[in-house]
């Protein structure tokens, strides 16, 4: 018997595989369907097939990459299982993995593009804001726990800007003072 064909799929994830190594490399902004189709290995119509257009092939990479950052918090939740300030971690953890390396370049590299159509950044939005509502609502200590997750944030927001002063001793430092203030809490207590 003959397993039956999973081109759509295979193409969908050469497409993003494709798009992804360029926007690492040059941007979304320069980021062209016919540079993607090519580097894809496929034509211009099947692209087209899969995202009609450069805005569906952005949306698709966001959804790539917001699906690949919830595996990760679930992949982390049993080995993390118990901790003081659980989804605090949880979104730490991952927010830190995610920018690192080609994640990071891909993240930044989408930034200009995205500002051009704010719009696309809707998932994202609701995603951070149920992460936020989330981090709130469960935390040993909400003040403590919104703070680490801030610090993160906005140690990527500085990455992803390209204006970061903070050296990789920094970060190290900052890590571990987040480390403390979700194992300990503001005051010390925990």
């Amino acid at each position: 018997m003959i397993p039956p064909r999973r081109t759509r799929a295979n193409s969908r994830d050469k497409i993003l595989d494709a798009a992804a190594e360029i926007v690492g490399e040059i941007g979304a902004g320069k980021l062209t369907l016919d540079a993607v189709a090519q580097r894809a290995g496929l034509s211009k119509g099947g692209l087209l097939y899969n995202f009609p257009s450069k805005d569906a092939l952005l949306s698709g990479m966001l959804e790539r990459m917001i699906g690949e950052s919830v595996a990760e918090k679930e992949a982390l939740r049993g080995r993390m299982a118990g901790a003081r300030n659980l989804e605090a971690r949880l979104s730490i953890a991952v927010s830190l993995k995610m920018r690192a390396g080609a994640a990071q370049e891909v993240a930044s590299g989408m930034l200009a593009a995205l500002a051009e159509n704010p719009g696309l950044l809707d998932p994202v939005r609701t995603l951070i804001a149920e992460e936020w509502r989330v981090i709130k609502a469960t935390s040993e200590d909400p003040e403590a726990a919104m703070l680490a997750w801030l610090a993160v944030e906005a140690l990527g927001s500085l990455d992803m800007h390209g204006v970061s002063p903070v050296t990789a001793a920094d970060r190290a430092r900052i890590e571990a003072a987040v480390t403390r203030l979700l194992d300990h809490g503001i005051k010390g207590d925990g």
